[in-house]
């Protein structure tokens, strides 16, 4: 068998080589490494007029980046520029029309670096 079968079927087998583990880094580091090319249109924008009717306004605990923030008015201010793009905020809104959710344009977005 080859070096690259042989660790395949060591990982097949519930094994696993250490070039196949990635190293436990705390979400700081990780947040620290990642890196966001913002594009002048936000792919993700917030209706806060449909916001304020939100009895549970579940994107502002939802929001790995918490991004989402209630205002005095009873609004929610978003900031774009530091989104993940995991989607959570658009699949946990349970308020029709309140978020518009869309890829950024090519070249754009956020860039997730493995160290």
């Amino acid at each position: 068998m080859s070096k690259i079968s042989d660790r395949w079927a060591s990982v097949a087998a519930g094994g696993t080589s250490e070039t196949e583990q990635w190293p436990t880094r705390s979400f700081e580091d990780l947040i620290g490494s990642t890196r966001f090319d913002v594009h002048e249109r936000a792919h993700i924008v917030v209706d806060d007029t449909v916001c304020r009717d939100c009895p549970s306004r579940e994107c502002i605990v939802a929001c790995p980046a918490k991004l989402f923030v209630p205002t005095s008015d009873g609004g929610i201010l978003f900031n774009y520029e530091q989104c993940f793009e995991c989607g959570t905020c658009y699949l946990v809104c349970n308020k029709e029309g309140a978020i518009s959710w869309s890829y950024p344009e090519g070249g754009h977005g956020v860039v997730f670096k493995r160290s």
